[in-house]
Order: C-alpha cells, then structure tokens, then sequence
C-alpha cells in the first residue's frame, strides 16, 4: 500500500484495554499509516499512557495525532473530530477493544475497496478472543421492519456461510473502513446519535443512500471484547439510548427497508453470549505472515 491510511480510536478510561488493544495497529500495520486517538475525558492514567505510545509509534514510522478533550463527547463527535485532522484516502473506525488477529488485516480490506470503486466500506469479521474463537459480527442485515441483525453472532469461526466475501446493509464501526472522499460527501456521523447507539448503522445508510455499497471480508479477522468500551461509562443509559436512537433510525429510513431484502424479524432475535472479561484473556493467537 502506498497511499496513507488512518486508523481512528477513540479512549475513554478504560485504559487495561486501550494497553491491550492499541499497540496490535503497530503490529499489524503497513506503512504509510497514521493513528488518530481521541480521548474522551479520561482520568485513570489513558493520557499519559497515549503520550508515551505517540513516542512508539512514531518509532514504528507511524504518524500518530491525538485529540484531548476534557469531558466525554460521544461517539459521533470525537469520530467527527478526529475526521478533520485525519489524512489518510482511507479511514478506519476501530474501537479500542478491538485488537489485531489477521496480521495483514489493513491490506485485504484496503484491497477490498480498490476491487470495485462503488464500495464504500470494508469490514472484517470480528471474533470473540476466546476458544474457539467464535463470530461476534460478520456484517449487520436490517429487516423489514427496522430491526438489526447481527449476522453470524455466536456462529461458528469456520461455518462457509460466513466465509464467503459479500454485500451488507450495514457494518459496525468497531472496526470498519471507509473511503474519505464519501465520509467527506456524507459528512461524516449524524451528532443526533450522541453519544452511543445507531451512529454507525445510520452512516451506512446515508453511505447506501448514495448509490456505494458496503462489503463484509471475512479473510480479514480481527478479536472484538465486546461491549468493553462502553460498559460502566458514565452518563451512557444504553438501554435508553436503543430505544430513542433505534426510533430515529427506523423513521429515518424506513422507506429503504421496504426496498431491500432484509432477514424477517425472528431472525433479528439478539443472541445473548458470554461477557469477555479482558483480564483473564492470555495471548492471542494472530494469523498471516
């Protein structure tokens, strides 16, 4: 890859994951990359430890950025943000419990986009980090109706149905990359959706609504701790906020999901799994050269 690509994260606290998670981009990278960190108002120590990370990655020839602002903006605005400073042709949204498993995880999605200029976003399949490394998320479906899918959740890693390179309506950002020029066109996430909850799956569809489609690439993998980022952060309702930004999302676009093929509502049923608890995780396997 010649062209620069930026990865965008976003702290808040946390800082056992952000030390877990983050220094696996150095691992997996392909220069020419640029890291742009938010942090949202931490007080545990994620600051200063993100100044001594800067000094490592641009050790490693990655350019690294960081935005500190002093209280918690929310998803939409922290991405935001970091979007105005990135320079990257390609931007990656990944959360910081979100750690490397494909070590060439950057060159299949980047691949991914330049395989079809109508494609706009490139995931990976996200799995959970422990054996036997089951699904978490291989691309998201919306029904009919309104509801989301989480395709694949708790299915398992080597199941051909969800190894095969496709469509989607929707990916999630905890790891998920996207041509700049059409978050430029887009611009960017809708702060409505501050500050959790439907931001990602409404940029898709503002991204769909443009003609560009989002592929799901399963040969690019990455370990997701799921929910880790926002568990127990403060000012976060989420069973609220599912219920008011899910709203905004369905009126919003109902009228595409009378037009797609969307799985019926039964299928949406959100499969409960194991919380992981990052502390009692080991290392991880990581595949590729």
């Amino acid at each position: 890859m010649s062209e620069l690509i930026s990865v965008i994260t976003l702290t808040h606290n946390k800082l056992e994951v952000t030390r877990r998670c983050l220094p696996g981009l150095l691992a997996g990278s392909h220069a020419p990359l640029e890291i742009v960190v938010v942090d949202n108002g931490s007080t545990d120590g994620t600051v200063e430890w993100l100044a001594a990370f800067a000094k490592e990655a641009r050790n490693s020839g990655v350019k690294f950025a960081r935005i500190l602002n002093k209280k918690n903006a929310g998803c939409s605005t922290a991405r935001n943000q970091a979007l105005e400073k990135a320079r990257g042709t390609k931007i990656v949204f990944a959360d910081n419990d979100v750690t490397l498993r494909s070590r060439n995880w950057l060159q299949t999605l980047s691949q991914t986009l330049e395989d079809d200029a109508c494609t706009a976003m490139a995931g990976p399949k996200l799995v959970y980090p422990r054996k036997p490394y089951d699904i978490q998320f291989a691309g998201g479906a919306v029904s009919k109706s309104g509801r989301v899918q989480f395709i694949g959740r708790g299915e398992s890693n080597g199941d051909p149905r969800f190894n095969k390179r496709c469509e989607v309506q929707w990916f999630a950002s905890a790891c998920l990359m996207v041509r700049k020029a059409v978050l430029d066109d887009v611009g960017g996430f809708d702060e409505a959706f501050n500050p959790v909850q439907f931001e990602d799956t409404d940029l898709c569809y503002r991204v769909r609504s443009r003609g560009y489609r989002i592929v799901y690439e399963p040969s690019a993998e990455m370990y997701h701790f799921e929910s880790t980022t926002t568990a127990g952060t403060e000012a976060v309702p989420n069973a609220a906020l599912v219920i008011r930004h899910g709203l905004l999302f369905k009126e919003r676009w109902r009228y595409m999901f009378s037009k797609e093929n969307g799985p019926p509502d039964p299928e949406t049923a959100w499969r409960k799994m194991p919380p992981c608890d990052i502390s009692t995780i080991g290392q991880l396997p990581v595949t590729g050269g």
